[in-house]
């Protein structure tokens, strides 16, 4: 009986040391993953691009073009502050007198006879594919958990294969404009390259691809082009024509102010 349990005592040991060269390597990270603090800089990084002051404006241009003839063009005066809140002034003729704020991820549409704010989601059209969610440039990293998925190449739209570093984004509320994002970053710089956008029920609802200008020596974001992912030869463009640090006061953040005021200087 005694000699039975050294027995399978010996054979558990050998089974163990077997196994654990697996189960080491199953815990182990994978090689060259970053770290949690890595994503997180890398995120921030790329906001920079994107939201290189803490409070600004944009002139924001919003172009539709079909099969590449341009059919439709809008310009927008986009006021942010450091905490990710958003004024929206509408500029071209056709849309005069309106206003969009977003304010904790809450958003309202302000009409030019109406003294009611209108409340919206961030999915509301604004023009072609783009929606008032992708013009007030939600911070990622404020908006979403980031996690790293691989490092991959990327033909970009210049055809030319870049390195990327692959994040997958899960949104932290679920007033976002879009539940999930996957992003690739530039391996060096890591500005942005490319990111599917993705609805709550799973649905891909656009495909975007940044563009890159210089700016005083400072390279940032100039344009987002947003693929229709349903019909053909159609895509809409956002232009940021100008990105200049405005600090507005905190009335103008207010629906109840914008609704009594015109704005018309802004």
């Amino acid at each position: 009986m005694f000699d039975l349990y050294l027995s399978s005592k010996w054979m558990l040991t050998i089974i163990w040391l077997l196994l654990l060269p697996t189960l080491i390597q199953a815990q182990a990270p994978i090689q060259g993953q970053p770290s949690n603090k890595d994503i997180a800089r890398m995120l921030q990084r790329a906001d920079s691009y994107r939201v290189p002051y803490q409070a600004s404006r944009s002139v924001s241009v919003v172009q539709v073009f079909v099969q590449g003839v341009l059919q439709k063009t809008r310009q927008y005066h986009v006021y942010s502050r450091g905490n990710g809140d958003v004024l929206v002034i509408f500029k071209s003729k056709a849309e005069a007198g309106q206003k969009m704020l977003m304010v904790d991820h809450h958003y309202w549409l302000m009409m030019p006879k109406s003294r009611r704010p209108i409340r919206i989601t961030p999915m509301q059209k604004l023009l072609g594919d783009a929606s008032v969610g992708d013009l007030s440039t939600i911070v990622w990293e404020q908006s979403y958990q980031a996690q790293w998925q691989a490092t991959e190449q990327l033909q970009n739209l210049d055809g030319v294969m870049v390195n990327t570093e692959k994040l997958q984004l899960r949104a932290k509320h679920k007033n976002v404009s879009y539940a999930n994002i996957t992003l690739w970053l530039d391996a060096t710089s890591h500005f942005p390259v490319k990111a599917d956008l993705y609805l709550t029920s799973g649905k891909l609802a656009k495909q975007v691809w940044y563009q890159a200008s210089q700016d005083n020596s400072q390279l940032r974001v100039a344009s987002m082009g947003f693929s229709d992912l349903l019909q053909s030869g159609k895509h809409t463009i956002i232009n940021y024509q100008q990105v200049t640090p405005i600090k507005l006061q905190d009335k103008y953040y207010n629906p109840a102010f914008l609704s009594r005021n015109a704005l018309s200087g802004l």
